[in-house]
């Protein structure tokens, strides 16, 4: 049975916490994408859908701050955010990337230690990491170590969380259970969840709106539902790109 889908409340969460207005992003003075307006407000999950090199990592890294964007206008909670990566973390953002970002010498008590949140509410959201808590990351499987880096991004109940191919190379009761967190924190803690996924369908399932990336700009965009009835239009517009 599909979980609950995490639609905005929009007298509590439904305030814009990432805007972007013509953005063009790229590297090294290539635009890889142009004129990209999206909007994610809290407690709702907005997917980007688009093949391999499509572009949606540069655009999460834009975002996040890790790429400068080439022109147009970013907003993040409201305010142009500061330019440095670890002072837009400070200001609400959360990252999870698909390289799965823990630090493998170190236990995962030390792990969770080093985020902004408080530990036991990151075992609270993965009880599974408690009995490992003394065990090295490193020494973790691909999944527990996806929940150890979500769960401490979870902990510190970011405002907005962008999330880079969460489900990459793990098993699909491992994805079940991280996604079902990914919405939780929507729906309960009023996260804004920017979600990258290569399968349509997966994110679709999670989603409550989406924007289809092509050809370097959106091409598509609605609610999870309306998109999950045009499934050859995606897929038209993936082999085209």
């Amino acid at each position: 049975m599909p979980l609950a889908k995490a639609t905005p409340d929009t007298t509590r969460h439904g305030e814009p916490v990432i805007t972007t207005e013509e953005l063009a992003a790229g590297h090294e003075g290539v635009a890889v994408l142009q004129g990209i307006n999206i909007e994610l407000r809290r407690g709702e999950v907005v997917a980007l859908l688009g093949r391999n090199g499509a572009g949606k990592t540069t655009l999460l890294h834009t975002i996040a701050g890790l790429v400068p964007p080439l022109s147009g206008r970013l907003w993040i909670n409201g305010a142009k955010p500061p330019a440095a990566f670890h002072a837009r973390v400070r200001n609400g953002l959360g990252l999870v990337t698909e390289e799965r970002a823990v630090i493998r010498r170190l236990t995962v008590l030390d792990n969770l230690r080093l985020g902004r949140g408080p530990v036991e509410a990151a075992l609270n959201r993965f009880p599974e990491l408690r009995p490992l808590g003394n065990r090295r990351a490193g020494l973790l499987s691909g999944g527990e170590q996806q929940m150890l880096a979500l769960a401490k991004l979870l902990a510190a109940r970011p405002s907005a969380l962008l999330i880079d191919e969460l489900s990459l190379g793990l098993a699909p009761l491992i994805v079940e259970r991280l996604l079902g967190e990914v919405r939780r924190a929507a729906l309960e803690g009023g996260a804004g969840v920017l979600l990258v996924e290569q399968q349509p369908t997966t994110a679709l399932r999670v989603a409550d709106r989406a924007y289809v990336i092509a050809g370097g700009s959106i091409r598509l965009s609605g609610t999870a539902d309306d998109l999950l009835g045009r499934h050859e239009e995606i897929e038209a517009l993936y082999l085209a790109s």
